[in-house]
C-alpha cells in the first residue's frame, strides 16, 4: 500500500506532466498554500519534474536546504513566459514580492538598471542608471546584464557620439563656444555640445536614429556586423574582427532586456508622498488633498478562512495603529462582492450616523465590480437609516484599483484611467493596495493555520515535546 508521502509526489508528478514545454516561471507551495520558492525555467515540465525524479540526487546537487523543502511542496503553479528573460525578469519580481523563505538569491532590494535618455534636456544625455529620473526621459529596459549594457552604451557612443555627462546644457547659452570640451570630444566620441560644436537639430537626429535602432529588434544590423566579422577574420584583420566582435556582442546585451511597462521595479521610482497626494487631488478633483486614505482587501481561498482587512494612510504614510482586520461572518463561499459589503458595513456604519468621520478615499482593492459593491453597501447603509428617519452620510470619495492593467476605476465615471506606471498618484494607490493585501493574506494565513492545528488535534496527532535544556529549580542536572 503507497504511504502518504508516495501518494503526494505522484499528485505532483501527475501535475506536472500538464506543464507546457515552454519558458515560465513556477512556484513550489505546501499544503496551505504558502509559497515555498520560485523558480525560473527555459523548459516549465522538465525544470520542475527534476525536483521529483527517483534519480535526483538533490541533497549533492542542490543541498540540504532544498532535498528538505521538496518533502514539502504539496501544490505547483506556474507561469508560462515568452522568453527566458522574460521569466528572469518575473521571478526576481516574485521573489522579491513574496520572500520565499527557500530562495536566497533575489531577495534584496538591488535592481536591474535601464538605459536612460533625458528627452527634456536641450542636448538628451544617455545614461545606464538604476535610479532614473521621475520625469523628462525615456527609458529601456530593463536589462538583465549590468556589464553588457555599459559596453553597449560605449559601442553605440562611438555611432551616435551622444554626451554621456551631467552639464546642465542649454542652446540659448552663448558662452557655450569659449567653453573647453572633455576627452570624450578629442578621441570622437562625442559632439561636444558643451562647447557648441554642433547644433541643437543635428543632435537631436543622431538621437532620433539611437532610439529607433533601440526601440528595435536590430536583427539585421546583428547580421550585418557578424557577416563584416567574419570577413575581417578571413582578411586575417583580426583586430578589425575583434573590434567587431565586442561591438556584436555589446548589441547582444540590447536583446536581454525587459519592457519597462510590464516589467516594473517599484522601488526604483520612489515617489514623495506628498506628490502623489497632489497628484490624487488633481486625478480625483478634489476640493484639497486627501490626507487620510483606507484601503480595503478580501483574502480568501476557496471560499474558506475569510477575512478583511482595513489599513489607513495618513498624509501618504501608513498609519499601523488604525489597521483593522474582519473575520468575515455572513458570507459562505467564494463572493467577493458580498464579502467587501459586509466589511464596509461594519468599518463605515458609525460613519454613516456622523459618529465619526468618512476618510478622505477609500480604496478597493479589484475592478469594476469590487467598486460596484462597495458603492452598493454605502447605498444600503443610507437606505435603512433613511427608513428610520435618520440622515445618513456618505463618503467623499471611493475607488478601485485593478491588478495586473493597474486601471483606476473611480465612482461616476465610465470609463476607467490608465496611468502612467511612473505616475505618483497611482504609486501611492498602489501602496496602499499593496498593504491591505499584505495584511490581509498574513490574518488569512494565521487562521488557516490555526485551523489546521486544530485538525490534526482532533485526530489524535499532537505536537512533539519541547526538549528541556535546563534542569527546573531544585532538580538535579541529567546524567551526560
Amino acid at each position: 500500500m503507497p504511504t502518504t508521502d508516495e501518494i503526494r509526489v505522484t499528485c505532483l508528478r501527475d501535475k506536472i506532466a500538464q506543464f507546457p514545454k515552454t519558458p515560465g516561471v513556477y512556484l513550489l507551495k505546501d499544503r496551505d498554500g504558502v509559497v515555498l520558492y520560485v523558480g525560473k525555467a527555459r523548459e516549465l515540465r522538465s525544470r520542475v519534474a527534476s525536483y521529483f525524479q527517483d534519480s535526483a540526487d538533490l541533497l549533492n546537487s542542490r543541498g540540504p536546504r532544498i532535498a528538505h523543502m521538496t518533502t514539502l511542496v504539496a501544490d505547483i503553479d506556474f507561469l508560462a513566459c515568452e522568453s527566458e528573460v522574460d521569466a528572469l525578469l518575473k521571478e526576481s519580481r516574485l521573489i522579491k514580492d513574496i520572500q520565499p523563505y527557500y530562495n536566497e538569491r533575489l531577495k534584496d532590494d538591488k535592481t536591474f538598471p535601464y538605459i536612460e535618455i533625458t528627452l527634456g534636456d536641450d542636448f538628451p544625455a544617455v545614461y545606464v542608471t538604476r535610479q532614473p529620473r521621475p520625469k523628462g526621459s525615456k527609458l529601456y529596459g530593463p536589462f538583465l546584464n549590468p556589464a553588457g549594457i555599459r559596453d553597449a552604451v560605449n559601442a553605440l557612443q562611438k555611432v551616435f557620439k551622444f554626451r554621456t555627462c551631467e552639464l546642465d546644457i542649454h542652446a540659448e547659452d552663448e558662452k557655450r563656444r569659449y567653453f573647453r570640451p572633455c576627452l570624450l570630444h578629442a578621441i570622437n566620441r562625442c559632439t561636444a555640445p558643451c562647447a557648441d560644436r554642433i547644433s541643437r537639430e543635428d543632435y537631436a537626429a543622431d538621437i532620433r536614429r539611437l532610439r529607433k535602432l533601440l526601440g528595435s529588434k536590430r536583427s539585421a544590423l546583428r547580421r550585418d556586423l557578424r557577416k563584416e566579422m567574419e570577413q575581417a577574420a578571413t582578411d586575417k584583420r583580426y583586430e578589425a574582427a575583434a573590434v567587431l566582435r565586442d561591438r556584436l556582442k555589446a548589441l547582444e546585451s540590447l536583446s536581454l532586456s525587459g519592457n519597462v511597462d510590464e516589467d516594473v521595479q517599484p522601488e526604483v521610482f520612489f515617489i514623495d508622498p506628498s506628490a502623489g497626494l497632489e497628484k490624487l487631488q488633481e486625478l480625483l478633483v478634489l476640493p484639497e488633498r486627501p490626507r487620510i486614505i483606507e484601503g480595503i482587501d478580501i483574502a480568501t481561498l476557496h471560499g474558506e478562512d475569510s477575512v478583511g482587512s482595513l489599513v489607513c494612510f495618513i498624509d501618504g504614510k501608513p498609519f499601523k495603529n488604525s489597521y483593522r482586520r474582519y473575520k468575515i461572518k455572513t458570507v459562505a463561499g467564494m463572493d467577493d462582492y458580498a464579502m467587501i459589503r459586509e466589511v464596509i458595513a461594519r468599518r463605515y456604519k458609525y460613519a454613516a450616523i456622523a459618529e465619526e468621520l468618512y476618510p478622505d478615499l477609500i480604496l478597493i482593492d479589484g475592478g469594476l465590480g469590487q467598486l460596484h459593491a462597495a458603492l452598493a453597501a454605502f447605498d444600503r447603509m443610507k437606505q435603512a437609516l433613511e427608513l428610520e428617519g435618520g440622515r445618513a452620510l456618505k463618503p467623499a470619495m471611493v475607488v478601485s484599483l485593478a491588478k495586473r492593467e493597474e486601471l483606476v476605476y473611480i465612482q461616476a465615471r465610465t470609463q476607467p484611467l490608465k496611468l502612467a506606471r511612473n505616475n505618483a498618484a497611482l504609486r501611492l494607490l498602489q501602496h496602499v493596495r499593496d498593504e491591505a493585501h499584505r495584511f490581509g493574506q498574513h490574518y488569512h494565513h494565521v487562521l488557516r493555520r490555526k485551523r489546521a492545528f486544530g485538525e490534526e488535534l482532533a485526530t489524535g496527532r499532537r505536537p512533539p515535546a519541547r526538549r528541556r535544556t535546563r534542569p527546573r529549580e531544585g532538580e538535579a542536572p541529567a546524567e551526560a
